[in-house]
C-alpha cells in the first residue's frame, strides 16, 4: 500500500512488526523492510534520475532506519518516523550524481532545442513506440532534476504520489501551509517549463519525443537494445495513487500530472538487492543494536 496515501491502513501492522523485531524476530524485519522498500527506492530513483545512485541511496537509508529502530516511539506512526529519516538522508546527500543531465530548466530547454529533429512515418512510430516511450520517460524524469532537492521531494510526495498536506507536512516536518506553498511553487516551476517547451502539453511547442529518438540513441543517452522502462518489474506511479482533495487540481494541470504519474515505478527487486544482504548477515542484531 502507498504509505503516502490517506487510505494507508498498515500503521498498526508496522508497529506489531517492530515489536517482534525488537524481540529478535528476523522474519518480521524482512516483512517490514519489503513493505517499504519499493517506495524508498522509487523516491530515490526520481530524486537522482539514475538507477545506480538510487540503489546506493536506498540501501543507505534503509540501514539508517534499521540502526535507529530501537529509538522509534510507538505513539507516532512508523511511516512518518521512517520516511523522515529517509528524506533527510536524501536531502543531505552530497555525492555527485552519475546521471549526466541538465540540472536547471534554462540548460534543459537549450539542450532540447539544440538536439536535431528526425521525423518518423506513422509506421515507424508504431514500430518504435517503445523507444519513443523510453525517450519520453527519460525526458520527464530529467525535468524533475531541474527542481531543487527540496522541491523535487515535495513534488514527488505531494503530486506524483498524491500525498495530502496532512501526511506530507508530517513526514517533511513542516506546517501544512508551508507544504502547500512549496508544492505550489514546484508545480509552477515545472509546469511553466513544460508549457513553454514540451509538445505533449502544448501543441505550439515544436519538441516531439519521436523526433528526438535518433539523436538520443546516436549519442548513447539510452540503450536501444536494453530499454530501461520496458522491463517487466516496472509499473507506473499511477498504480499507487488514489485521488485526494489536495491532489485534484484544475483541468489545465491534469495533463501535466498524468504525464508525471506515468513515470516508471519499480515494484519487484532481485533477491540480493538491498535488504537480503542485511537479513543474511549473521550479525544482523548488532545492526539494530539488539546485542
Amino acid at each position: 500500500m502507498n504509505p503516502f496515501s490517506e487510505s494507508y491502513s498498515s500503521d498498526n501492522i508496522d508497529k506489531e512488526l517492530i515489536e517482534l523485531i525488537l524481540n529478535g524476530d528476523k522474519k518480521a524485519l524482512g516483512i517490514l523492510l519489503k513493505n517499504h522498500q519499493a517506495f524508498i527506492y522509487n523516491v530515490a530513483w526520481k530524486m537522482t534520475g539514475n538507477v545506480a545512485d538510487a540503489e546506493d541511496l536506498s540501501q543507505e537509508a534503509i540501514i539508517k532506519i534499521i540502526s535507529n529502530l530501537g529509538q522509534f516511539k510507538f505513539q507516532g506512526t512508523f511511516r512518518a518516523w521512517a520516511y523522515r529519516i529517509v528524506f533527510n538522508h536524501f536531502i543531505n546527500e552530497k555525492r555527485k550524481s552519475r546521471y549526466m543531465f541538465p540540472t536547471n530548466f534554462e540548460d534543459l530547454g537549450a539542450h532540447l532545442a539544440s538536439a536535431p529533429d528526425n521525423e518518423m512515418t506513422l509506421d515507424e512510430k508504431e514500430e518504435k513506440k517503445e523507444l519513443i516511450r523510453e525517450v519520453r520517460l527519460q525526458c520527464l524524469s530529467g525535468m524533475l532534476l531541474c527542481l531543487t532537492k527540496e522541491q523535487r521531494l515535495v513534488y514527488i510526495i505531494g503530486e506524483i504520489f498524491g500525498a495530502d498536506h496532512t501526511i506530507g507536512s508530517e513526514i517533511l516536518e513542516m506546517s501544512k501551509a508551508n507544504f502547500r506553498m512549496k508544492l505550489s511553487k514546484a508545480r509552477k516551476d515545472l509546469y511553466n517549463f513544460m508549457n513553454n517547451n514540451c509538445g505533449l502539453v502544448n501543441e505550439a511547442n515544436p519538441c516531439r519525443c519521436h523526433k528526438k529518438v535518433k539523436t538520443v540513441v546516436d549519442f548513447k543517452m539510452i540503450d536501444a537494445k536494453n530499454l530501461l522502462h520496458n522491463r517487466k518489474e516496472y509499473v507506473t506511479f499511477q498504480s499507487y495513487v488514489a485521488e485526494s482533495a489536495d491532489f485534484i487540481t484544475d483541468n489545465a494541470e491534469l495533463k501535466y500530472i498524468e504525464l508525471q504519474q506515468n513515470l516508471s515505478f519499480k515494484k519487484d527487486f532481485d533477491k540480493k538487492l538491498f535488504i537480503e544482504d542485511i537479513l543474511e548477515n549473521k550479525n544482523w542484531k548488532s545492526i539494530l543494536n539488539l546485542n
